[in-house]
């Protein structure tokens, strides 16, 4: 069976484990302790070539690492549902917001930097905090007013979970647990709402991992 070796609470994670949920696929959980430094020794380590969670790895031998690549071969090989529009600019529409998230708000924030401000820049906790909050509430901001500019609908893109949705809503949960100021934010956190009354959504939320603490 299909493995994902993946971190309750890290938000690339999560984005794999919502769309494994919305196309209904059997996996295999395999913990990763990022938080310990687990993925930098032992048997996942020479797994991972880039130490990183997620790790799929298929029932036929391949290892792929990365979310969004991860998300985009679950999309090719198992079609239904689409977390991709079929139309070429929907598609690159829903990448971009996708990527704001991915690429924009995520990078700064991720475990790995929040230690290094604190452990090798000497930064405060407080400070750490408010360098998570800054970076996440102005990249929030932009992804609220890409929104504004595509079509109406109840999820990011339409009216059915995209890749889009499968990023937003990972950052949305880490950014309430750094109380970050989501206010102003209408059709960001009305999609947030809607993908969390779906039951894909509540399963792959790191509460229902084994591994939660």
């Amino acid at each position: 069976m299909t493995k994902l070796h993946n971190y309750f609470r890290s938000s690339a994670s999560f984005r794999v484990r919502i769309a494994l949920q919305l196309k209904g696929l059997a996996y295999d959980y395999v913990p990763v302790h990022i938080a310990r430094g687990d993925h930098k020794t032992g048997p996942f380590a020479q797994l991972s070539a880039d130490q990183l969670v997620p790790l799929l790895e298929t029932d036929d031998g391949q290892h792929f690492s990365q979310s969004m690549a991860i998300i985009e071969y679950l999309d090719e090989t198992h079609p239904e549902p689409a977390l991709l529009p079929r139309d070429a600019a929907a598609r690159a529409h829903v990448r971009a917001l996708a990527q704001s998230i991915a690429c924009e708000i995520h990078p700064l924030n991720n475990l790995r930097v929040l230690k290094y401000l604190v452990r090798e820049l000497k930064l405060s906790e407080e400070a750490k905090n408010d360098w998570y909050r800054h970076w996440v509430r102005e990249g929030l901001v932009a992804f609220e007013r890409q929104l504004a500019a595509s079509p109406a609908g109840r999820f990011c893109w339409g009216d059915t979970p995209t890749l889009a949705d499968c990023c937003l809503v990972p950052q949305i949960f880490n950014a309430r647990r750094f109380d970050s100021d989501l206010s102003g934010l209408p059709r960001t956190m009305a999609a947030y709402e809607a993908c969390m009354a779906l039951p894909a959504f509540q399963a792959a939320q790191p509460s229902q991992c084994p591994d939660a603490e």
